[in-house]
């Protein structure tokens, strides 16, 4: 059985992953006031090379 990730009380049928309505809704404010964030990276914060290199190794492309 799954736990409520708001406050680790077992998930109800009616709002899986959560426990109740009330711990959906203060995940969703959580990520509504920044409480969670998916980490970006600015692409200007990163050299052509090193964006090259990446773009090869994923490719598996030999370098030219």
């Amino acid at each position: 059985m799954s736990l409520c990730p708001v406050c680790s009380k077992p998930a109800s049928a009616v709002a899986k992953p959560f426990c109740s309505p009330r711990c959906r809704e203060v995940d969703l404010n959580r990520w509504f006031t920044g409480g969670y964030a998916v980490p970006a990276v600015e692409l200007d914060d990163i050299d052509d090379e090193s964006l090259e290199a990446a773009a090869r190794a994923l490719d598996d492309t030999p370098p030219q």
